[in-house]
C-alpha cells in the first residue's frame, strides 16, 4: 500500500505559553483517534508546537482505507421464499437495497437456521476525502478555556489563525478550517523571517522553518536546546542554574529561536532571603536563577531571548533594568517587615477571614496551635515549641513581602522568626507547615515541623467537612485532597504512630460548640483521608484487591495501614495465598449464615475427626507465635505464619462436615473456624484477594 507523510499546521497569533503543550498534545491525540476510527493505517503521530503554531506530523500514512468485506445478513430462508419457492417482497427489498438480485445472494447456515447473505466488498475511501473532516473534528476537541473571535470571522479559537496547511507528501489537500483555506505557506519567525515560507513537501517542514524561518518547531527539541544552553551559561559563570520543569516548559513556549544570555545585579540585593529573589526572577520575569556550588544565590540570572540581536549587550542591559526595581521592592519589603515582630502581628490576623463559618486567621492559628501541641506531646516532642509555632503560623501572611510574593509564605515566616529571636525549631516549623506542597515535594524535617504541618491540614479538613463543604467532582477550593494526602505522607513516611480518628476528634474539640454542623465530621474525615490511600498505592502498582482487603479493616493509623498493605502484598506472593483466600471466603460465607452468638471457646472433647484435631493443634501452636507478632504489628510475619496452616485447612474442608447434625459438634466446629477467621482478619480481609 502506498504511504506518505502528512503535515497539519495551524499558524496563529502567540498562543498562551502555559497551555501550549496541552493544546498541542490534545490536538494530536484527537487527530490520531480520528485516524484510527477511520481505519487508516499509519506508523506514528507526533506533535510540534511553538508560540505561533500547532502542528501534527503523521508518518507513513496510507493513501486510502483498506478495502474490506462486510457481511450483510438478510431475512431467513423461510421468510425469503414463499411456498412455491418464489422470492418474497422482504427478500426482494433486501436484495435491492444491497444492489443485487435474490438469486445472487449467498446462504448463511447456523445451528439456529439459514439466512440470505450478501458479502459486500467495500472499497476504502481515499485519504484526501477523509482528512478535511478529521482535522475539523480534532480542532473542535482542543481544550480551549476561553475562545475568541477576530476580524469579520464568525469562527472562534484560542487565538486568531493566519495560515492552515494540510499537506500529504507533496499533495496539498483542499480543506477549510477556522475560516482558512489550506495552503502551502507557513509563518516563520515574527522578526527574523522575511515573510511566509513555501513548503512543497511535508518532509521539508522542520528543515525549512529552521533554515529560512528561524523557527525550531519541535517543542521537545527546543526545550532540550534551552536546557543545555542555560546549563552551559551557568557553568561559565561558575554556578549551577536553578531549572524547574514548569518554568522550562513556559520559557520553551515563549520562544521560537532561543538565544540564552546572562545578566547581573548588585550584590547588595543578596541581603534579601534568596527564596524571595528567586520567586520574583522565576514567576515575574521568567528568568533562571544561578546558584553557587553551596546552593547560595549568585548575583546572576539567565534569560532566554526570542531574538538573535546584533548587539546582545543591549538586550542584557534592558533585562537588568527590568529586574532591578523588582529586587529593590523585595529589599524594601524586607526592611519594612523587619521593624515588627511576628508576635506583634498575631492580633491583626483577627481582621482577615479564613472562612465565614470557621472564623478568622487568628481563630485558625489558635486552633492549629492547640492541635500541634497535642501532636507534639503524643510524639514525645517539644510541646511548647509546637504551641508557639502554631500561634505564629499565619503571621507572615500579614507582611509586605508575602502580600507581594504569596509563594514565599512560610519561608519568610522562618526568616522573620529567626530575626525575632524565636527558637530554631519554631522558625523551621513555620516554613515546614505547608509541606508537602505538591506531589513529590519534600516532607518536614523536624518533629515540630511535622506536628504543625499535620495540625494545619487536619484542622482544615475537620473545619470544612464540619460545615458540610466536602469536595464534589473536581471542585476542591480548600485543597482538601492535597491536605489529606499530605497528612498521610508525613504519617506514613515518617512512621509516626498517630491515629487520624483521634486527631480529628482533637481538632473537632477546638471549634466552638455550634460551629460545626456535621455530626459525622470525624467519620467523614477519616473515610475521606483513608480513601486517598487507593490512588496513592495504585500509583505504587499495588493491586486494588490488596488495598480493598486492608480498607475492609479500616485501620485509622496510617503507618499501621501501610504496614498491613506491605504484609498483604507479600502474602500474595506466597504459593498458599490463593488457597487461603478461597478458604477465608468459604469460612466467611459459612459464618455469615449462622444465627445467634458463636461460642467463644472450643471444647476439645468434641473434636473427633483427625482433620479437625490436626487443624486445632496446628492453629493453637500458631497462636503462640502470632500473639507477639500482632502486638508488634508485624503483620507480614504473622500472615507468613498463618500461611503454614494451608494444608491442614484444606484437609479440614475436604474431610470434615462443618454443619454436623449434632448441635454441639456443629457449634464447636463453627467456633474453631471463627477463631481461625479472626486471626486472618486481624491484618486484612484476605477473602477479598483475587484468586
Amino acid at each position: 500500500m502506498t504511504t506518505e507523510n502528512l503535515l497539519v499546521e495551524l499558524g496563529t497569533e502567540e498562543l498562551p505559553p502555559k497551555a501550549l503543550p496541552k493544546l498541542a498534545s490534545a490536538f494530536a491525540a484527537a487527530f490520531e483517534a480520528g485516524l484510527k476510527d477511520a481505519g487508516l493505517v499509519f506508523e506514528n503521530v507526533n506533535w510540534l508546537a511553538s508560540p505561533r503554531r500547532l502542528a501534527i506530523q503523521v508518518s507513513a500514512l496510507a493513501h486510502a482505507q483498506p478495502d474490506r468485506v462486510e457481511d450483510k445478513r438478510g431475512p431467513s430462508v423461510s421468510a425469503a421464499f414463499d411456498a412455491d419457492g418464489n422470492p418474497t417482497k422482504a427478500a426482494q427489498g433486501w436484495a435491492r437495497g444491497n444492489g443485487i438480485t435474490v438469486d445472487q445472494a449467498s446462504r448463511l447456515k447456523t445451528d439456529k437456521g439459514e439466512w440470505l447473505l450478501h458479502r459486500a466488498e467495500i472499497k476504502g475511501k481515499d485519504v484526501a476525502s477523509l482528512l478535511p473532516d478529521l482535522v475539523q473534528k480534532a480542532v473542535k476537541q482542543i481544550p480551549i478555556p476561553k475562545a475568541m473571535r477576530w476580524g469579520a470571522y464568525d469562527t472562534e479559537f484560542i487565538r486568531p489563525v493566519h495560515t492552515f496547511t494540510l499537506l500529504y507528501g507533496d499533495t496539498l489537500i483542499d480543506a477549510e478550517v477556522l475560516g482558512k483555506r489550506s495552503g502551502l505557506q507557513v509563518q516563520g519567525h515574527r522578526f527574523h523571517s522575511e515573510g511566509l515560507i513555501s513548503i512543497a513537501h511535508a518532509d521539508e517542514y522542520e528543515t525549512l522553518l529552521e533554515t529560512q524561518g528561524r523557527v525550531i518547531a519541535s517543542f521537545e527539541r527546543r526545550r532540550n536546546i534551552i536546557k543545555q544552553q542555560v546549563k552551559a551559561v551557568a557553568a561559565q559563570e561558575g554556578g549551577v542554574a536553578d531549572i524547574d520543569a514548569d518554568l522550562l516548559d513556559e520559557v520553551t513556549a515563549l520562544v521560537e529561536w532561543p538565544v540564552t544570555l546572562v545578566g547581573s545585579f548588585e550584590n547588595d540585593f543578596l541581603v534579601v532571603p534568596k527564596e524571595a529573589l528567586i520567586y520574583t526572577m522565576k514567576d515575574n520575569q521568567k528568568y533562571f536563577p544561578v546558584l553557587d556550588r553551596s546552593g547560595e544565590l549568585m548575583s546572576r540570572f539567565i534569560f532566554v531571548s526570542n531574538i538573535e540581536s546584533k548587539d546582545p549587550s543591549q538586550v542584557v542591559s534592558g533585562n537588568e533594568k527590568v529586574i532591578r526595581p523588582r529586587l529593590a521592592d523585595a529589599r524594601f519589603f524586607l526592611e519594612t517587615d523587619s521593624k515588627k515582630t511576628l508576635e506583634s502581628r498575631v492580633e491583626s490576623l483577627g481582621t482577615v477571614l479564613f472562612q465565614k463559618q470557621l472564623g478568622t486567621l487568628k481563630d485558625k492559628a489558635e486552633r492549629v496551635a492547640k492541635l500541634a501541641g497535642y501532636i507534639a506531646a503524643q510524639l514525645g516532642g517539644n510541646e511548647t515549641d509546637a504551641l508557639r509555632a502554631g500561634l505564629l503560623s499565619k503571621t507572615d501572611l500579614m507582611t509586605e513581602m508575602v502580600m507581594e510574593f504569596p509563594d514565599v509564605q512560610g519561608v519568610m515566616g522562618m526568616h522573620y522568626a529567626r530575626n525575632d529571636g524565636e527558637t530554631e525549631a519554631v522558625a523551621i516549623a513555620l516554613n515546614e507547615q505547608y509541606m508537602p506542597r505538591y506531589s513529590g515535594d519534600q516532607l518536614p524535617s523536624t518533629e515540630v515541623g511535622c506536628a504543625l504541618a499535620i495540625a494545619e491540614k487536619i484542622d482544615t479538613l475537620v473545619g470544612i467537612f464540619g460545615i458540610g463543604q466536602a469536595p464534589k467532582g473536581d471542585k476542591d477550593p480548600f485543597a482538601l485532597r492535597r491536605a489529606a494526602i499530605g497528612s498521610l505522607r508525613i504519617l506514613v513516611e515518617k512512621s509516626l504512630p498517630l491515629d487520624i480518628a483521634d486527631l480529628a476528634h482533637q481538632a473537632q474539640s477546638n471549634f466552638g460548640p455550634h460551629q460545626l454542623t456535621n455530626a459525622n465530621v470525624v467519620d467523614d474525615v477519616v473515610d475521606f483521608t483513608l480513601g486517598r490511600f487507593r490512588t496513592w498505592y495504585e500509583d505504587q502498582s499495588v493491586s486494588v484487591d490488596v488495598i480493598q482487603a486492608v480498607l475492609a479493616k479500616r485501620p485509622t493509623e496510617p503507618s499501621d495501614f501501610d504496614a498491613r498493605i506491605k504484609a498483604v502484598s507479600h502474602f500474595r506472593t506466597l504459593s498458599q495465598s490463593s488457597d487461603l483466600a478461597a478458604a477465608n471466603k468459604r469460612v466467611g460465607n459459612i459464618l455469615a449464615k449462622i444465627e445467634g452468638q458463636l461460642l467463644t471457646s472450643i471444647d476439645t472433647s468434641l473434636l473427633t475427626e483427625p482433620a479437625e484435631i490436626a487443624l486445632y493443634n496446628a492453629f493453637t501452636e500458631a497462636q503462640l507465635k502470632l500473639k507477639p507478632l500482632f502486638a508488634d504489628s508485624n503483620y507480614q510475619q504473622a500472615l507468613t505464619e498463618l500461611a503454614t496452616l494451608n494444608e491442614v485447612i484444606n484437609a479440614f474442608f475436604d474431610e470434615v462436615m462443618v454443619n454436623a447434625d449434632d448441635t454441639a459438634v456443629r457449634q464447636n466446629r463453627q467456633a474453631l473456624l471463627n477463631q481461625l477467621h479472626q486471626a486472618f482478619l486481624h491484618t486484612a480481609d484476605i477473602s477479598l484477594l483475587q484468586q
